[in-house]
Parts: structure tokens; C-alpha cells; sequence
């Protein structure tokens, strides 16, 4: 099989968005929540997908508080089949934002309902630019982590994942079907808070850019 380049999908022809909650162990204390025994995934719908390049991203700010989770975000290059491993599973990694309607989700929890409100609104998906995947050791050599204006927000690595992604890969494939073009929010380290009217948000890895938006609070 020929390995496909980065330009090989555009975030139009991305095909399911899966996501993993609580897949570090401080963010899913610091929300009250117990540190899941096995992979939480949900799903967001691709019109929630959005570049992150430079933008104004307009968000339902009337619904209550929007929290930022970033997340590095990992590409299925090929279909999964039993016994693939992440590194020949994923061709592409990059940082995207699995943006949370915070209050919203509490009166969902509450209530036992689905989360899709809360999760899967338009914008709440940004994604940055593909970069190559460096494998699962390179994943973990480099630290990710969001800025707020210039104030570091959130500072995560790999390393810290509770499920790896040969772990996440098994379990998605196996269970829903992992396909080429199908990607991976993986989670979210500590440090999520809400977002305020105005600010820019820059996504670095490695201390590089890889990714920026503008937030505009719809009131």
C-alpha cells in the first residue's frame, strides 16, 4: 500500500472524529471524575471541524461557559485490521481543540443524556496543520501546549496518556471500525478553563506553532 502524503485529506473529506475522554489522569481529577478503567471515546459530527489558522471563530458563548481541551489529534493513514500497530496505523498527527460546552454537559451528565450538545456544535472541533507522525517514541519526546494570549494554559505529554494509542487504536477498530481518513482526538491534559471574548489561542509543539485562533463569544 502506498503510504499517502499530508495533503492526501483535506478536513472536508475527514470521515469519523473520534474522541477520547478523561485520558489523563490530572484532568479527569481536576473535573470531579472518576479515571476511566477502559477507552471513554464520543464522537463529534466533521461539520464541527474548523482550521485553526489564524481565524475568528465564532462559538455559542449564550450557552454558558466554552472550555479549551488540547488534544494531539492522530490520523489513520490505512484501515485498521487486528494486529496493526500505531505506527503503522497513523501517517499524520496534529493539535486540535475539543471544544466544550461546560455548562451544558453538567445538566446532560445530570440527566444521563448523550453529550452532543455539549460536544458536537459547529466550531467545536479546530484542528491545526498535519504534521508527519513520528512514531509512538516521538509522540513522547516532545511536550504540547496551549497559550492563552502569552500565558502557557496547558503543558502535556504523550508519556502521560492512561490508554497509548495502540491501546486506543485496538479499541476503536475493533469495536467501531478504524478507517483510513478517520481521526483520533486522544485527550486532553490539565489545565481546561473557560474561554474569554477576544483572546488568541496558539497551539505549540515541541515550542512550535502548530496551530492559532481568534475566539468570538456569541452572547
Amino acid at each position: 500500500m502506498t503510504t499517502p502524503s499530508l495533503q492526501d485529506y483535506s478536513q472536508e473529506s475527514i470521515r469519523n472524529i473520534y474522541c477520547i475522554g478523561r485520558n489523563y489522569r490530572l484532568h479527569a481529577l481536576e473535573l470531579g471524575n472518576e479515571v476511566p478503567k477502559s477507552p471513554m471515546v464520543f464522537t463529534k459530527p466533521t461539520h464541527a471541524l474548523v482550521p485553526m489558522d489564524g481565524r475568528e471563530v465564532e462559538l455559542p458563548g449564550m450557552e454558558g461557559e466554552v472550555h479549551f481541551e488540547l488534544e494531539i489529534v492522530l490520523r489513520a493513514g490505512r484501515d485498521w485490521e487486528p494486529g496493526v500497530t500505531a505506527d503503522e496505523l497513523f501517517d499524520a498527527m496534529a493539535l486540535g481543540l475539543d471544544l466544550t460546552l461546560r455548562d451544558v454537559q453538567s445538566r446532560l451528565k445530570d440527566k444521563g443524556h448523550p453529550w452532543l450538545a455539549a460536544k458536537g456544535f459547529l466550531g467545536s472541533s479546530p484542528l491545526g496543520p498535519w504534521l508527519p507522525y513520528p512514531g509512538l517514541e516521538g509522540l513522547r519526546s516532545a511536550d504540547f501546549s496551549l497559550l492563552r494570549g502569552a500565558e502557557v494554559a496547558q503543558l502535556g505529554n504523550a508519556a502521560d496518556m492512561i490508554f497509548d494509542p495502540d491501546v486506543l487504536a485496538e479499541h476503536i477498530g475493533s469495536r467501531y471500525g478504524l478507517r483510513r481518513g478517520d481521526v483520533i482526538y486522544t485527550g486532553t491534559p490539565a489545565g481546561v478553563a473557560a474561554l474569554l471574548d477576544g483572546e488568541t489561542l496558539t497551539a505549540l509543539w515541541n515550542g512550535d506553532p502548530a496551530g492559532s485562533l481568534q475566539v468570538r463569544l456569541r452572547r
